[in-house]
This record gives structure tokens, C-alpha cells and sequence, in this order.
């Protein structure tokens, strides 16, 4: 199925590092109407309509989420609005005006209890109170009559940055001790590149969900070890490898949690994470 390029956009969480990418992707290429937390709460149907209503985007993108995954243990009411009831009133919103809506997901809506990357079509099996509230989050989207549903994870880029790649490369740079995860396996995305694909779905792609992910996977280790060879601190970076199990965390994170990206990249070929670590870092 194949679209126009839209007119005119409306992007909730503005404030985010992938909600910037997307704007300055879109700027001056479409109509921007790009709203904070604090300017537009996406859990409230009327506050939600009357913007869609007057600004009558030909697309929605959320980047609104509530992602303190640890602290959505203790707070499951706050995370169940923003990431489930949220993309519900979104779905509504799209549908009432005729936009199609933009939604982003996670790789943790997965156990984790696997040895190779999941694929759209293996069954979520969510492990903590965000995963289950990205889950439901997901189906309320996939209600709009034209969605789109984008798994993505590990995310690093943007302006105002504070992702575990960044929180890495500073200790590297720094000459300080880094920790990181000997045993869970990711499949790092770059907000420039989901951006991009982003874009090219919109345009190009069918309805449903994907997973938006750089393409290949490793452990937190190996990324910290890339990372220090990419900033020629391969020999003096103290990378610190540590078992998910020694560390205690809130809510349970998926150990294997890379994402097959065969689909989406039919539509819009993803760079390596090792590429896009590479581009972010120069």
C-alpha cells in the first residue's frame, strides 16, 4: 500500500529524544504541530480531540510514554494511563478526524526466554507492570483504522540524550569504571534511523506492526566494547561486565530481547547498530 507524503503532523511527547528526531526529520517537509507532556495529556479524550480537531494532522505520532519501568511497579495506575489508555484515546482520535496514528512499543512486551530475535508474529509474554502496559497499549493503537505499530528498544541519539549507549561513551571518555549487563542481548536503535523509517512507512508501507530496530544484536558488553573502540579507548576503557542477576531491579528485564527487523526492512532497510553507533558517536 502506498501514501502521500502528509501535509501535516501531530507529535505528542514532544519533549522526547525521539520525538525530536521525528520533528526535525519532518520540518519543513510537512506542517509541525508538536505538543509536550504538559501541553496536551493524551489520556484525556475531550483535551486530545479538540487539539486533533483543530489541527487535523493527516498523521499522529506518539512519543508520549511513561518508560521509568522500575517505578511503573509502584505506580501501575500512571503507567496504564499514559501507555494504555493513551494510544486508546489516540485510536479514537485518528479514527474521528481520518489520520492515521504512529505508536511506539517495546522489546520488554517479551520474556526474554529465547535464543534468537523475536519476530512480529511470536506470541508477548510481559513480565512487569510497563511491559503489560506497552502490551494493552499496542492493541488499543492497532484499533485506529490506519495504524501503525513500532516495537523499538535500547534507544540512544537526540538531543538531551541520556540513554545507557550515552551513560557508556561518557564513562569511556571520562576515563571512569562502566558496568554493564554480560547477558542481556539487545538490538540497539538509533532515533535518526526510527525516524526515518518511521517516514518511510507513513509513505510507503502498510498498516500493522513492526519491529524498528538496528539491524544484528549483542550483549550490553559487546556494545560497551564497540563503543570504546569507536572512540579509540579500546585498550584503556574499564568496562565492568556484570550478570542481570547481580544487580536488583524493580521490575524484570528480558535477557534476550533482540528484535528481527525483516519485516520493516523490506520498506525501509535498517543500518547496523554498529553503523548507527558509529554515526551518533562521530
Amino acid at each position: 500500500m502506498s501514501s502521500a507524503a502528509p501535509n501535516r503532523i501531530l507529535v505528542t511527547g514532544a519533549r522526547g529524544q525521539l520525538a525530536g528526531a521525528i520533528i526535525e526529520r519532518y520540518t519543513g517537509k510537512a506542517e509541525v504541530f508538536a505538543y509536550s507532556r504538559q501541553e496536551l495529556d493524551i489520556a484525556n479524550l475531550k483535551a486530545v480531540l479538540d487539539r486533533a480537531r483543530a489541527d487535523r494532522p493527516d498523521v499522529i505520532i506518539n512519543c508520549a510514554a511513561f518508560n521509568q519501568v522500575d517505578r511503573a511497579e509502584d505506580e501501575p495506575a500512571r503507567a496504564l494511563t499514559v501507555n494504555a489508555f493513551g494510544a486508546r484515546v489516540l485510536a479514537r482520535a485518528a479514527q474521528d478526524i481520518g489520520a492515521a496514528l504512529v505508536h511506539y512499543s517495546t522489546d520488554f512486551v517479551f520474556d526474554g526466554n529465547t535464543s534468537r530475535p523475536y519476530t512480529e508474529e511470536d506470541a508477548p509474554n510481559p513480565q512487569s507492570v510497563y511491559a503489560q502496559s506497552k502490551l494493552l497499549g499496542e492493541w488499543f493503537a492497532l484499533e485506529a483504522p490506519r495504524a501503525f505499530v513500532l516495537r523499538v528498544e535500547s534507544l540512544f541519539g537526540g538531543a538531551n540524550a541520556k540513554s545507557s549507549i550515552d551513560r557508556i561513551a561518557a564513562a569511556i571518555v571520562n576515563g571512569e569504571e562502566a558496568s554493564v549487563f554480560a547477558d542481556r542481548t539487545v538490538s540497539p536503535s538509533f532515533v535518526v534511523d526510527v525516524a526515518d523509517c518511521t517516514r518511510a512507512l507513513i509513505e510507503r508501507g502498510s498498516p500493522g506492526l513492526y519491529h524498528c530496530v538496528g539491524t544484528g544484536y549483542a550483549t550490553w558488553y559487546e556494545v560497551g566494547q564497540e563503543i570504546a573502540r569507536l572512540l579509540g579507548k579500546g585498550a584503556e576503557a574499564r568496562l565492568r561486565a556484570v550478570p542481570v542477576a547481580s544487580v536488583v531491579l524493580r521490575a524484570p528485564r528480558p535477557k534476550f530481547a533482540a528484535l528481527a527487523n525483516d519485516k520493516v526492512s523490506r520498506i525501509a532497510p535498517m543500518p547496523t547498530w554498529q553503523d548507527a553507533l558509529r554515526r551518533h558517536l562521530a
